[in-house]
């Protein structure tokens, strides 16, 4: 057989076993390039807690979202999320002629294809007031009754918050900071939020939302120990505001750090305030919790090798090595070495320090414990 038969014979192969596979005449091609693909984000354990991601602030038709709610449990799994949260306006629903209205609606609409993939779904709305006071996100609640939809009327405030509250829910305030220059005075610690934190109806706050640092909002979860958020408040599609297939920018979230994975497992850690928010390159949090999680993901090795100069000072070089997919840029702050290190997802770097130095100290500029405050990390050495 000449090579021009044998190869029509195989092309004629190939052919006859796609048709075989599909029962048509349609033969799909490229079907490895469309396969579904799961992005796994690695993040070790933290003193022996699993670090879940969770999205608890997004949106989808039945709001002012683009999309229908199955869409957003696709997006997760293919995103390597554990949790999400549909947070429908409770007061907003711009497409009430085309889609029936309900905060639990998109809920009871996903939940089979959640459960399908492995997402833990948790029941929550927004509760949509004017700024101020502003937006608040409830999870946990457990229907969708009696919820105050008048955001017309400020005496009605009070009452939109309780009705959220009488249901046991998680609730955060959203974005403080979102109508900082549209509405001055808006982004400050009001009354009316004191007056929720003093009656224990406030549990914590939104310092990320999206790509928006919320800087005094950290401080004040901080100062108050209220548990630190961070979510997309996605309303188009994912791939629309993250380029994470060019770039791979992940979407904003909530790292859980919970004793099992399940809501129930979730709330407590919520409840707990063991969370660290989680955008672009940056993390923020309370400086326990930004400690662990950069602790169980970075390592440094016993020193390899040593070298002498001409003067006869000596060089121990050492690997850092970080085992996740998180990114941390350190700065020298105290002793003498290597002055900057970048450890990119799963990579070593190499640092030098001179021999007979006990120790040598980093400011993490990627990891935020206060508005103005980096994590300070000091390594111990051989």
């Amino acid at each position: 057989m000449n090579k021009v038969n044998f190869l029509l014979t195989l092309i004629g192969f190939c052919v006859c076993t796609a048709s075989a596979q599909v029962d048509s005449d349609v033969i799909r091609l490229d079907a490895f390039k469309y396969a579904k693909k799961r992005n796994i984000i690695d993040i070790p354990r933290v003193k022996g807690l699993h670090v879940l991601k969770c999205d608890f602030h997004m949106h989808t038709v039945f709001t002012d979202g683009h999309v229908w709610p199955n869409v957003r449990v696709q997006e997760a799994w293919k995103e390597g999320l554990d949790a999400i949260s549909f947070t429908e306006h409770v007061e907003y629903t711009p497409h009430h002629e085309d889609v029936k209205p309900g905060n639990l609606r998109s809920y009871a609409l996903a939940k089979d294809l959640a459960a399908e993939h492995n997402i833990l779904l948790i029941k929550g709305t927004e509760v949509t007031r004017n700024t101020p006071p502003g937006h608040f996100n409830a999870l946990y609640i457990t229907d969708d009754k009696n919820l105050v939809t008048d955001r017309t009327d400020n005496s009605l405030d009070e009452k939109a918050i309780q009705a959220v509250a009488d249901q046991k829910a998680f609730i955060f305030w959203n974005h403080p900071g979102w109508k900082e220059t549209q509405i001055p005075g808006s982004y400050e610690w009001i009354p009316f939020v004191e007056k929720m934190y003093q009656a224990k109806q406030l549990h914590g706050i939104e310092v990320v939302n999206g790509f928006g640092f919320h800087r005094k909002a950290l401080d004040w979860a901080l100062d108050r120990n209220l548990t630190v958020i961070g979510n997309t408040d996605i309303h188009n599609l994912i791939a629309h505001e993250y380029d994470i297939e060019q770039k791979g920018i992940h979407r904003t979230m909530t790292l859980v750090m919970a004793k099992e994975r399940s809501t129930s497992g979730i709330r407590e850690a919520l409840e707990a305030g063991r969370t660290v928010a989680w955008s672009s390159k940056y993390l923020f949090g309370k400086e326990e919790h930004v400690r662990d999680l950069f602790e169980s993901c970075v390592q440094l090795t016993p020193a390899f090798h040593e070298k002498e100069n001409s003067k006869g000072a000596v060089t121990r070089y050492y690997e850092l090595k970080n085992t996740s997919d998180l990114h941390f840029e350190l700065v020298l702050k105290k002793g003498k070495g290597t002055k900057n290190v970048v450890l990119y997802p799963g990579s070593t770097q190499i640092i030098t320090v001179p021999t007979g130095q006990r120790s040598i100290s980093y400011d993490v500029i990627t990891a935020y414990v206060r508005s103005d405050q980096h994590l300070t990390v000091d390594f111990q050495l051989n």
